[in-house]
Order: structure tokens, then C-alpha cells, then sequence
């Protein structure tokens, strides 16, 4: 709960990455407030957070939302693609137009422009898709190929994968041999 922070007006800066922050989160009137990174949270309603960050931070110009639902990127989801960041970029530069940096990447002077004419159309919304669970036709998407193990393909639960390779290479002109020493041959 970020409930004391009423106490701390003069806020510059507020880094809360890693704090299972959901929806629900709201900011005090933070007026000097410039940077905020809410990495890996649980945002995922990026319109009504812009919102209220417009409400409550008229000077913030960092902000930080990587690894939310709400950033659309490769790393939190595979059906995400570098249109859909981009848009997002465009949408949250259109909501607040003070911002300098997001998400690590300096804003440019030609996404501010793309944002103003366009940037209130570029919310990514997927349509929500309802199945009757009696069709027949509805298919099981299996997820794409990965070639890690089946134990760490889970991203939340990852383990790491560590094993000894039990390749030996044979022969004069192998590609092994360039890290192999003469008394070994």
C-alpha cells in the first residue's frame, strides 16, 4: 500500500518496481514528482492509470512501466510485437505530454508529433473472445515452439537450466579441435 506517502509532497522521485500493484493504485498529489517506475507490477488498465497519473503528477517526465500487462512488449507476452509497444508509446505519450523518457527510451520529438495528431487512437485492445465450450471446432492453441525444457518454460516458476554437454568430436579438421591442445589428440 502506498497510503503513507500524503506525508511526502515534495516527492521527486518514486521508484515502486516489484510490489504487486495492481489497478487499484492510487498516488497522493505528488506535484513535484518527475520520475516514477512501476515496473514489474500488475497493471494491466493502462487508460485509467494515465488518468490519474495526469491528475496527481503535472510534472512527471520518467516514467517506467515495463513488465506489466498495461506495456505491451515481447518480454511479458509472445503475441506481443514491437507495432503494439509502439502504439502503446504513442498512447501514453497523447495522455501525458510532459514526459521526456518512457520506459528507458528517450521520447522523440517525431513520437510527441505522432502522438498529438494520432495518439488518442493507438490504445491496443485485443476484442475478447467468448467459445461455447459444446463447439466442436473450438482448437486448443498449443504455445510455439521453445526449445527449453518443459520445466522452464513457465516464466513466473523458473528455474534455470544447467546440464553437461556429452558431445565429443573425432577427427583432425572437427570444429571441436580449435580448443583441443596437440597432447590431447
Amino acid at each position: 500500500s502506498l497510503t503513507g506517502l500524503k506525508a511526502f509532497t515534495q516527492l521527486e522521485e518514486l521508484i515502486v518496481d516489484n510490489n504487486l500493484l495492481g489497478n487499484d493504485l492510487r498516488l497522493p498529489r505528488l506535484p513535484q514528482l518527475h520520475t516514477l517506475t512501476l515496473n514489474k507490477n500488475q497493471l494491466t488498465d493502462i487508460e485509467d492509470l494515465l488518468e490519474h497519473l495526469q491528475e496527481v503528477t503535472p510534472a512527471l517526465e520518467y516514467l517506467s512501466l515495463l513488465g506489466n500487462e498495461a506495456c505491451p512488449n515481447q518480454l511479458v507476452s509472445l503475441d506481443k510485437d514491437e507495432d503494439d509497444y509502439q502504439r502503446y508509446r504513442y498512447f501514453v505519450l497523447h495522455k501525458l505530454k510532459n514526459l521526456k523518457f518512457l520506459d528507458s527510451r528517450r521520447v522523440t520529438q517525431k513520437e510527441q508529433q505522432e502522438a498529438e495528431a494520432r495518439g488518442a487512437f493507438m490504445k491496443v485492445v485485443k476484442p475478447k473472445t467468448e467459445q461455447d465450450p459444446s463447439d466442436v471446432r473450438a482448437e486448443v492453441t498449443s504455445p510455439p515452439y521453445t526449445p527449453l525444457p518443459k520445466g522452464s518454460r513457465d516464466a513466473k516458476n523458473h528455474k534455470g537450466v544447467f546440464a553437461k554437454c556429452r558431445y565429443v568430436y573425432y577427427g583432425k579438421h572437427s570444429e571441436g579441435n580449435r580448443f583441443i591442445r596437440n597432447d590431447q589428440l
